[in-house]
């Protein structure tokens, strides 16, 4: 089962593609010839419901003549309310 944070990532990055797929005049099969992969496969990752892997994600971005830090970046809405700052560290008690 995909949590929370998950599934609201894929469902983010399958926007982002989807986006630019659009801003691009490409069809979806038109898209998924050019990264090598089936139609129904890259409709399911623009929809977030498969986890794709992050070597597909960089055929993707390719195609889509993006860098692959695009597809990925998250805005600072996507920022959970506290969340430690970078250079806070991390409170790894419940994993020693």
């Amino acid at each position: 089962m995909t949590s929370e944070p998950d599934a609201r990532l894929l469902t983010e990055v399958g926007q982002r593609i989807r986006a630019r797929r659009g801003t691009e005049g490409l069809t979806l099969d038109q898209l998924a010839r050019l990264c090598g992969i089936s139609g129904p496969a890259l409709s399911l990752i623009e929809t977030g419901k498969r986890d794709v892997r992050l070597t597909t994600l960089a055929r993707i971005a390719a195609a889509l003549r993006l860098p692959l830090e695009v597809l990925l970046a998250e805005g600072k809405e996507g920022r959970e309310e506290g969340s430690p700052d970078v250079g806070e560290g991390y409170d790894l008690k419940g994993f020693l």
